[in-house]
């Protein structure tokens, strides 16, 4: 069988990331094959293209988290999934691609009444919001939840779910069309950051203070934020938007000067003030099946609606929505679609 892939031979820059076409060998024993519909862009691809993420394969590889499609073969011992069902699936890398073989453990049924571009926005976002929120953040009920870029795919997501679990949220936002796209679809507060991020949230929040915080951008924004968490307030860090290379290779010097002014928190400061900071990256979780198997299932019991697609690009079209996502002037999940 031939499949189009979208691989790059090293990491270090987007220009080497090249549509290619390939054989597949037959189907290994325990696998399912799956004709790839709909692919979800992740900021981890930005970080692995450009050789920035910790996980990246060394040499040639095909990018790429997750995906949704249609099973065309199945050779595990899985029943569960027949020829032709609609699936949704993760994998460490490899998503870019037409046809994609997967390990059943990683691929979960797509509802009915969810598009395939629906099902790729789905399981990277809504994990990485779960795992942030009830995992690690022990989210509790009237609880005050800060929630960093509350536009893009993990906001959204991460949003849902404090309104599902009745607490209560402030979103930043980086512009006014993305305040105004938020204050359609919820009555939480909702503001565009500003230079002062401190001060601004500080005036914001009175005489309240914050229980947990979750934050993909990092630096003094980052920072700012933690200093206003309450006793026993935990700051959820899942990535750092500030170093996504904004060209067709990582500004090595912008990188250095960002990593030298990150933010640095203290220990023995910390249980002073009762407040804890926690990271993690989901793609650790990817040995961790029966782990990952629960938080979909913990998903699933709660009432969520069709995650938020965005732009949508075909195949063909992999580097222009690549770029859409690190612009960051993208709403919701950017998929890159297949015919």
């Amino acid at each position: 069988m031939q499949r189009q892939v979208w691989k790059t031979q090293k990491a270090g820059a987007f220009k080497r990331l090249k549509l290619m076409n390939e054989s597949l060998p037959d189907l290994e024993s325990g696998k399912i094959r799956i004709r790839v519909k709909a692919i979800g862009l992740n900021f981890a691809d930005i970080f692995a293209i450009t050789g920035l993420y910790s996980a990246t394969p060394s040499g040639p590889f095909i990018p790429g988290l997750e995906f949704a499609g249609e099973v065309i073969e199945n050779k595990s011992t899985n029943a569960s999934f027949r020829t032709g069902d609609r699936v949704i699936g993760l994998s460490r890398f490899g998503a870019y691609v037409t046809v994609i073989d997967c390990d059943p453990d990683y691929l979960v049924q797509l509802n009915a009444d969810r598009s395939f571009a629906e099902g790729a926005s789905f399981l990277v976002q809504t994990l990485t919001a779960w795992y942030a929120l009830k995992r690690l953040g022990d989210l509790r009920e009237n609880q005050l939840v800060l929630i960093q870029s509350a536009a893009g795919g993990v906001g959204l997501q991460a949003l849902q779910i404090c309104e599902a679990l009745n607490a209560h949220v402030i979103g930043t936002v980086s512009s006014v069309d993305k305040l105004n796209f938020l204050k359609q679809r919820t009555d939480q507060e909702i503001i565009v950051r500003e230079a002062n991020f401190y001060t601004q949230l500080k005036g914001l929040l009175g005489e309240r203070h914050l229980d947990l915080i979750l934050d993909g951008i990092g630096g003094k924004t980052q920072f700012d934020s933690f200093r206003l968490l309450a006793p026993m307030g935990r700051l959820i860090v899942f990535g750092a938007a500030t170093f996504t290379p904004g060209k067709n290779r990582p500004n090595y010097i912008k990188s250095i000067f960002e990593y030298l002014r990150r933010p640095t928190y203290d220990p023995l400061k910390m249980v002073n003030s009762n407040r804890s900071v926690m990271a993690f990256n989901l793609i650790w979780l990817w040995g961790q099946t029966q782990l990952l198997t629960e938080l979909v299932r913990e998903i699933q019991s709660i009432d969520l609606k069709a995650p938020l697609v965005g732009d949508k690009f075909s195949f063909q079209e992999m580097h222009t929505g690549l770029q859409l996502l690190r612009s960051g002037k993208s709403i919701g999940k950017i998929i890159v679609t297949v015919d």
